[in-house]
């Protein structure tokens, strides 16, 4: 009985190694490794190179945009009167020549009058020095009478010429007998004030002007500078400038004036930006913040503000190799300039580095 028991058990041994002959082993297939980065999340990316860049010294300051001095002008009047009608308000753009204002004026009035008067006595000395040098030329008349008859002529010329000029000037070229006259705008700009209304009088002993004319296609940067920053800070210096307006727009320009004279309350120093301002965008008493910059010759490896990942007081930026080679690193700020980061330690140049929506893959790196 035992040993037929152990032939069956052979016989059953023998049967399984056969069937395990001849089945097929199917080996699996090792799956492909992923990318780092996928073609979807590439398109999300920006890249940069780390370059050697010169190491500006820089002064932060505040300011307020002003305008140019030598492109306002104040409108005055030329004569009392009564205002009859104004044209123009607060803000509106007006040309050279453009009428601003129409006044009524007594003065005015009596200038014509007075114009009048001295042609009727144009006139009438004409005639004299004729008759009298017909006479002096016939015997009748004396020298003496002659020259008096032509002095008298020269006399009311002098007169009428006279009160012609004054009506120019007080009228500047824009009145009429009615003595009605006209304010025009002497250059192109912005009516920055308006002093007057319709129904005013303008007395002659009234200093104020009626408007005032603008032009802001150049503007001025009042900045203040601190005692501390004084000495770094130099006429034709680089400067840009931002406002709260245009928070993303670079105004650039350069230091033109430096006071010498610190201010005795607030101890600042002021300087003077010059501007180009041709889209009117900057505006007088706007406030600014100011970038005094200049450029040295120390070259030190920069990249971009938007490459530094800041946590936990350390500063990283992603290293983009290939698609499946990509590392965090960190890096020793020096100092920041503009939109630059100046490194001290922690990258070389010409590495390249991630500059947009590098977060993404900070996480995925750095989450364990």
């Amino acid at each position: 009985m035992r040993n037929k028991y152990l032939c069956i058990l052979l016989i059953l041994s023998f049967v399984q190694f056969i069937n395990a002959c001849k089945e097929k082993v199917e080996t699996p297939l090792t799956e492909a490794k992923q990318p780092i980065i996928s073609d979807s999340t590439m398109q999300l990316l920006q890249i940069d190179t780390v370059q050697l860049r010169s190491e500006d010294d820089i002064v932060k300051l505040n300011g307020e945009v002003s305008f140019d001095d030598n492109k306002v002008v104040k409108v005055y009047p030329f004569s009392s009167g009564h205002v009859l009608s104004t044209n123009v308000s607060v803000g509106d753009y007006v040309k050279a020549g453009q009428i601003l204002a129409t006044i009524k004026s007594a003065d005015i009035s009596g200038n014509y009058s007075d114009l009048s008067i001295s042609g009727n006595d144009v006139s009438i000395n004409k005639r004299a020095v004729d008759n009298a040098e017909h006479l002096y030329q016939n015997g009748i008349a004396s020298q003496k009478e002659y020259l008096e008859a032509k002095e008298n002529y020269s006399k009311a010329l002098a007169n009428a010429n006279k009160i012609k000029t004054q009506i120019a000037i007080n009228g500047g070229g824009r009145t009429s007998a009615n003595g009605n006259y006209t304010v025009a705008s002497p250059r192109s700009g912005f009516v920055v004030e308006k002093l007057i209304n319709p129904g005013n009088f303008i007395r002659n002993d009234n200093n104020n002007s009626l408007f005032t004319i603008g032009d802001i296609s150049d503007v001025w940067i009042w900045a203040n500078v601190f005692e501390l920053d004084i000495a770094k800070v130099k006429q034709g210096y680089n400067a840009a400038v931002t406002t709260v307006a245009y928070p993303d727009k670079v105004f650039n320009g350069k230091v033109d004036k430096i006071n010498q004279i610190l201010d005795p309350v607030t101890k600042v120093m002021k300087i003077k930006i010059v501007l180009q301002n041709k889209e009117h965008l900057l505006k007088p008493s706007m406030f600014a913040n100011i970038i005094i910059s200049n450029a040295t010759s120390t070259q030190t490896l920069a990249v971009p503000s938007s490459s530094i990942i800041s946590e936990n007081g350390k500063n990283f930026v992603v290293i983009y190799n290939n698609n499946n080679d990509v590392k965090v690193q960190e890096v020793s700020i020096k100092k920041v300039v503009g939109n630059f980061n100046f490194i001290s330690s922690g990258l070389q140049e010409g590495q390249k580095i991630i500059t947009k929506n590098q977060i993404l893959l900070y996480r995925k790196l750095t989450v364990k």
